[in-house]
C-alpha cells in the first residue's frame, strides 16, 4: 500500500499539519486555551468585585465601614468606585503584577496580621504609605481613569480647586499628593513630615500641557465672576450711598432744629467729628470692598503645617499667596470657623461666641495730598453677642470697636504672601500654645524685655532664634521665649524689617507703632476719628507718607505695599477679630487693590 493511500485513509483532523501538529490538535489546543483564558479571567475578575474584597472580616469590619457613605460609595450621579477601581491597575501587565504582589496578603491573613481592630490600627499607616507610594509612582493612574485633567472644567469647580488643579499641571503634582483619605480615614498626620516632604514633592515627569478647553473654561468663569462682583459692588455702593444720604439729611435736620431754637444766636460751625481728612473729597475716591473674615486660631504656624493646612506646600514651596486660593471663599471660611468649625476637628475655634458674624464686609478708601496718607473704612454695625467665657460678655468693655492697619516692611518671611498673618503665632494670647501668665513670669528676662505682663502680643518670626512650626514630638508651636539679642532686634528695626501698625479705637483716639519682637506703641504721628451713625461705623485716620520715624514704612510712588486690616467689633480683643488676606496698596496705581489717589 502506498504512502498516499495511507494518508487518504487518515481522518481529516489528522491529515493536515500546522506547525508540526495535526490540525485537530491545534483546534483542541485553541478551544482549551479559550476555556482556560475565560476561566482564568473570570476568576481574576471575581477577585476585583466588592463582595470578594470584603469577604474577610478584616476588610468588612474595618475598611469597608469607612468607605460606606463616602463620595466614592454614594453620590448624586450614581457612579461609584469599588475597591479595585482604586487599588488594581486596568492594563493587563500591571494588573497581573499587582495580583502577584497581593498574594502576600494571604500570608498576612493566615498569620492574623490585622485580624483585630487594634492590630489594624497599628498597621494602618504602613498600609496607607504603601498605597500612597504606589499611586505616586504611577501618576495616580487609577484616579485618572475617571478624573482626567482633559475633562475638567474650571467653571464647575470652586476657586481653590481651579487654582490647585492648574498648579498641578504646571509643576507636576499628582492626585494622591492632595487627595489622601477620601475613601478611608485620613491618617496623613501620622506620617513623618520628612516623609511627606519627599512623597508630595512635584515630579517634573508629571508636568502636562494645559488643555485649551480648560483655559477657555477658566477664562469664561473668571469673566463671569468678575461681572458678578462688579454688579455686587455697584449694588453695595448704592446701598452705602443711600445710608450716607440718610445720615447727612438727619444731621442737617438736627442742625436746622438747633439753629431754630437758638433763634439765630448760634453760628453754624464745622462738625468736629469730620476734622481728619476734612480736605478729602471722599465721593471722588474709589473704594475697595474688602471681606474681613474670622480666622479663629489659624496661626502662622498652622498655615505652614501640611498636616493641618492643605495649602501649606503652595504657600511655603510654591510661593502662592493666601489670596491665591482663598480670596473667593472668605465668607464660607469665616462662617465655618466662627461657628466652631475649621481645621480637621474644629480646632480653629474651641470657644465660639454664639451669634458672632463670620465676615465683615467693609469699604476702604485711601487718598493722599502729597504729604499725608488718609484712610477711611466703613462697615455695618452688628448687634451685641456676649462672649460666654468673659464676665459681662465684653472682652474690651471700653472699646466697642478697634481698627488696625499693618503695612509690611522689608525682609519679612512670606510677608508679601501672607501679610499680617506673619505676626500671628500659636503662642499669642488665647491661642493654642498661649504660655500663660505663670510661665511668662518664670522667664523673667524675656518677659522684661517684651514688657509682657501675663500675655504675649503678636511678633515677627525674624525676632526669634527659633520658631517651632510643626510641633514635633509634642513641642509647643511658636517661639515667644526664643528672643534674639537686643542688638539684633535694633538692626532689624534699622533695616525696615517690621510691620508698621496703626490702630484706631472706638472713641476716635489712635496709636502709631510697629510690630517686631512685640507690639510697640512709639507715639508715632497719627490723626484719627471714629463714629457710629445710622448703623454704619466710619473710621478715618491719617499719617505722614514719610515721617522718617522708626517703625514707619515710607510710602513712595511707584512701589506696591502689602497691607492688612483687622476689625475688633462687639467689644472683642486679641484673636477674636476679623482680618483681611494679603492686600496690595500703592500710590496713584489703579492696578493695586487699594489705590491711594492724589487729592
Amino acid at each position: 500500500m502506498t504512502q498516499t493511500s495511507q494518508d487518504e485513509k487518515k481522518p481529516l483532523w489528522r491529515r493536515y499539519v500546522l506547525l508540526g501538529m495535526p490540525i485537530g490538535g491545534v483546534l483542541v489546543a485553541f478551544v482549551a486555551g479559550i476555556i482556560f483564558w475565560g476561566g482564568f479571567n473570570t476568576a481574576m475578575e471575581a477577585t476585583n468585585t466588592m463582595p470578594f474584597c470584603i469577604s474577610c472580616h478584616e476588610m468588612e469590619d474595618f475598611v469597608y465601614e469607612e468607605y460606606k457613605g463616602t463620595i466614592h460609595d454614594v453620590n448624586r450621579s450614581g457612579v461609584g468606585a469599588v475597591c479595585s477601581d482604586c487599588h488594581v491597575p486596568k492594563d493587563w501587565t500591571h494588573k497581573i503584577i499587582r495580583k502577584i504582589k497581593a498574594s502576600r496578603e494571604l500570608y498576612g491573613k493566615v498569620m492574623g496580621t490585622i485580624s483585630t481592630e487594634e492590630k489594624f490600627e497599628a498597621k494602618r499607616i504602613h498600609l496607607a504609605m504603601n498605597e500612597w507610594e504606589r499611586m505616586k509612582a504611577t501618576d495616580s493612574v487609577e484616579c485618572r481613569n475617571c478624573h482626567d485633567f482633559e475633562s475638567m472644567m474650571p467653571e464647575f469647580q470652586k476657586p481653590r480647586a481651579r487654582r490647585q488643579h492648574l498648579n498641578a499641571m504646571e509643576v507636576g503634582q499628582t492626585c494622591i499628593d492632595c487627595h489622601k483619605g477620601i475613601a478611608h480615614s485620613n491618617i496623613r498626620d501620622r506620617a513623618d513630615d520628612e516623609y511627606l516632604e519627599v512623597l508630595e514633592a512635584p515630579n517634573p515627569k508629571f508636568i502636562r500641557e494645559i488643555p485649551q478647553a480648560y483655559l477657555d473654561s477658566l477664562a469664561f468663569i473668571e469673566a463671569k465672576e468678575a461681572e458678578e462682583a462688579a454688579a455686587a459692588k455697584a449694588a453695595e455702593k448704592a446701598a452705602r450711598d443711600a445710608v450716607q444720604a440718610q445720615i447727612a439729611a438727619a444731621v442737617e435736620a438736627a442742625r436746622a432744629e438747633e439753629q431754630a431754637k437758638a433763634a439765630g444766636e448760634v453760628t453754624e460751625s464745622a462738625d468736629a467729628g469730620d476734622t481728619v481728612g476734612a480736605g478729602i473729597d471722599w465721593n471722588a475716591v474709589s473704594g475697595a470692598d474688602l471681606s474681613l473674615f474670622y480666622p479663629g486660631q489659624a496661626s502662622f504656624e498652622w498655615v505652614q503645617n501640611g498636616k493641618t493646612h492643605g495649602g501649606a506646600r503652595p504657600l511655603t514651596k510654591g510661593g502662592d499667596k493666601c489670596s491665591t486660593c482663598h480670596a473667593a471663599e472668605l465668607e464660607t471660611i469665616g462662617n465655618k470657623i466662627v461657628a466652631g468649625g475649621g481645621g480637621k476637628d474644629g480646632e480653629l475655634e474651641p470657644t465660639p461666641i454664639p451669634g458672632k458674624r463670620g465676615v465683615i464686609n467693609a469699604s476702604v478708601q485711601a487718598a493722599h495730598d502729597g504729604e499725608n496718607l488718609y484712610v477711611r473704612m466703613q462697615w455695618p454695625d452688628a448687634g451685641h453677642n456676649p462672649a460666654p467665657f468673659v464676665d459681662g460678655g465684653k472682652m474690651d468693655p471700653d472699646n466697642q470697636i478697634k481698627v488696625a492697619m499693618m503695612i509690611t516692611g522689608t525682609g519679612i518671611e512670606m510677608g508679601d504672601q501672607a501679610g499680617c498673618w506673619a505676626t500671628c503665632h500659636a503662642d499669642n494670647t488665647f491661642m493654642p500654645f498661649d504660655p500663660g501668665a505663670e510661665a511668662i513670669a518664670a522667664n523673667g528676662e524675656v518677659a522684661e524685655r517684651l514688657k509682657a505682663t501675663g500675655t504675649i502680643t503678636k511678633y515677627l518670626s525674624e525676632s526669634r532664634s527659633k520658631i517651632e512650626v510643626k510641633g514635633r514630638r509634642g513641642k509647643p508651636q511658636g517661639g515667644w521665649d526664643q528672643l534674639k539679642s537686643a542688638d539684633e532686634i535694633e538692626q532689624y528695626l534699622a533695616d525696615g524689617t517690621y510691620m508698621d501698625l496703626l490702630r484706631v479705637y472706638a472713641d476716635g483716639s489712635g496709636s502709631n507703632g510697629y510690630l517686631l519682637d512685640a507690639r510697640i506703641e512709639n507715639e508715632g504721628e497719627i490723626a484719627s476719628q471714629a463714629s457710629l451713625s445710622g448703623g454704619m461705623w466710619t473710621v478715618v485716620f491719617s499719617r505722614p507718607l514719610n515721617s522718617g520715624a522708626p517703625g514707619d514704612v515710607a510710602l513712595e510712588a511707584g512701589k506696591t505695599y502689602t497691607v492688612g486690616f483687622a476689625i475688633h467689633d462687639d467689644y472683642a480683643a486679641a484673636r477674636y477679630h476679623h482680618v483681611t488676606l494679603n492686600t496690595t496698596m500703592a500710590l496713584d496705581d489703579a492696578e493695586a487693590q487699594i489705590n491711594v489717589a492724589a487729592q
